[in-house]
């Protein structure tokens, strides 16, 4: 593993439960500790903790914030109150995705934005570029652990630790009476809430979720979650060549607003339809697992796209891929092949999720 690769607070604790440790986004991770499967398993039938201590946190602050954060990102976050928090993106000029990310409001005169690990140099460029008077931003990335618990057990997992303090609801933020931050987000489908700490707390309140009957899981188990879900993951679904209309995302981006970094761009190809749209895609042939790159062909045969993201649904016992398709591929029902290796497999659009109902649907409302 290279020598400048960044190594989590919690990395401790990763070892002593023998995870295994790869790069990510410049970080050494846990990808699993006894099996992706069973981590998967865990996360859809009980609860899961993940190491999210890579994620950003940047803070912003001033008068001028909010009205600043609306230019800057797709979603209208003046809308939001003390507490809640919205899912949004940070588009260049031409309406490509620089990133996604969850974007809070804490208080009256303070927001956070909890940002992607390989993208907290450039985020925070872009951001400091395009600065205004009245804005001030504090990046504290390094001062931060953060863990995420996952599945339908989440919020019992939480009141075993917590027992006088209360989650906030779907998509709010709260902090406890130790000033730890609560963000009620998620990344699998599943219920779940986001803990972040300071980072010299981190292996004590990762250990104690694990004690609290959470299973720690890795990167694989969060990419088959994730992709049951078709929640895109930057770097392979989303990128500066992508817009979030051809990703499918429109809905997080307010074009009622009039002045957002990339927002013509957008409001066009809401017009006059995407030429390329994100697509789901089963593989319908019992083959290896689909992989990011690989060739994509229409019924004619012809190359037409490449992966972007590919696994063995655990949960369905199928390939499940997407690829940004040609508009007129992408229809759901539309026969396709996937080359793998020299070797061409049957595959079929269909309708996002792969996953229709989860055990967070059946047990909560959040």
């Amino acid at each position: 593993m290279s020598e400048n690769v960044l190594h989590s607070p919690l990395e401790a604790a990763h070892l002593e439960l023998g995870a295994k440790l790869i790069p990510f986004g410049g970080w050494a991770m846990p990808v699993q500790y006894t099996s992706i499967l069973n981590e998967h398993a865990a996360v859809r039938e009980r609860v899961g903790a993940f190491d999210i201590s890579h994620m950003g946190q940047v803070f912003v602050t001033g008068e001028n914030h909010r009205a600043w954060l609306d230019r800057l990102l797709t979603n209208r976050f003046s809308k939001l109150l003390p507490g809640e928090g919205q899912y949004t993106l940070m588009l260049n000029e031409k309406g490509g995705v620089i990133d996604d990310l969850i974007a809070y409001r804490l208080s009256a005169d303070e927001s956070l934005l909890v940002i992607n690990a390989s993208m907290i140099p450039e985020d925070v460029a872009w951001m400091e570029k395009h600065l205004e008077t009245g804005v001030n931003l504090r990046n504290e990335s390094d001062a931060w652990a953060g863990i995420a618990i996952q599945g339908p057990d989440a919020a019992t997992t939480f009141a075993k630790l917590f027992p006088n303090e209360t989650l906030p609801p779907r998509n709010g933020i709260s902090k406890t009476a130790g000033g730890e931050i609560i963000c009620r987000t998620g990344y699998t489908g599943e219920d779940g809430f986001e803990f972040f700490c300071p980072a010299a707390k981190g292996i004590e309140f990762f250990n104690a979720f694990i004690a609290a009957g959470a299973t720690p899981c890795g990167l694989g188990a969060r990419d088959t979650l994730r992709l049951e879900m078709c929640y895109p993951l930057n770097g392979n679904d989303l990128s500066p060549e992508h817009t979030p209309i051809e990703a499918g995302l429109g809905i997080f981006c307010d074009l009622e607003k009039p002045d957002f970094m990339g927002r013509d761009v957008l409001a066009a190809q809401k017009q006059n339809g995407p030429a390329y749209k994100l697509t789901a895609i089963e593989v319908t042939e019992k083959g290896p697992p689909p992989r990011s790159h690989y060739a994509v062909l229409n019924a004619a045969g012809e190359t037409v796209a490449e992966l972007s993201s590919g696994v063995i649904s655990p949960s369905l016992g199928i390939g499940i891929c997407m690829a940004y398709l040609p508009a007129a591929c992408a229809k759901p029902g539309t026969p396709l092949k996937i080359d793998v290796r020299g070797r061409q497999f049957a595959a079929l659009t269909v309708k996002k999720p792969f996953l229709k109902s989860t055990q967070s649907s059946k047990k909560t409302s959040a």
